[in-house]
């Protein structure tokens, strides 16, 4: 299944209440899709960045085990939008980047929407927060930040 196609499906899954009845093949396209395990290995030599300043805004807050979790879901305006929660649950398909008192943790699926971004903490006089920057697999986002378009190669 190519990249494009696998994204249309997660995007379809996770927007799966909002379809209006959609036809018996695609819930069972769908279905079988999401019970197919994820390689890991394939998607261990994908990365994510982590910038000095949410390192060192990481080790500030995060506290007993807690670290940033980032998910990718549909929605927002573009299409896609980034998820950042302090976490200190674990899942099986998650993968760890940063260090040891600034752990940045996401899950695989995710993953295949920002590999190769940069996390950084973000401060200006009306508001700070984490954010993906150099996505080189969004083609445009909104004004904040916060959702993004891929690129349909």
């Amino acid at each position: 299944m190519s990249f494009v196609s696998r994204n249309l499906v997660g995007l379809l899954r996770q927007r799966h209440l909002t379809v209006c009845h959609p036809s018996k093949l695609l819930q069972t396209s769908i279905a079988s899709y999401a019970d197919k395990p994820v390689d890991k290995a394939a998607v261990i030599e994908q990365k994510l960045d982590v910038s000095d300043s949410c390192k060192k805004r990481l080790r500030e807050i995060c506290t007993d085990k807690n670290f940033l979790r980032i998910t990718v879901e549909g929605g927002g305006c573009s299409g896609f939008q980034y998820k950042f929660d302090l976490d200190t649950k674990r899942n099986e398909d998650d993968l760890e980047f940063g260090e040891e008192k600034a752990k940045v943790v996401i899950d695989t699926v995710s993953l295949e929407y920002c590999a190769g971004a940069m996390v950084d903490y973000h401060e200006e006089l009306i508001r700070s927060g984490f954010r993906i920057i150099s996505n080189p697999l969004a083609e445009q986002g909104c004004s904040c930040g916060a959702s993004f378009a891929l690129k349909m190669d």
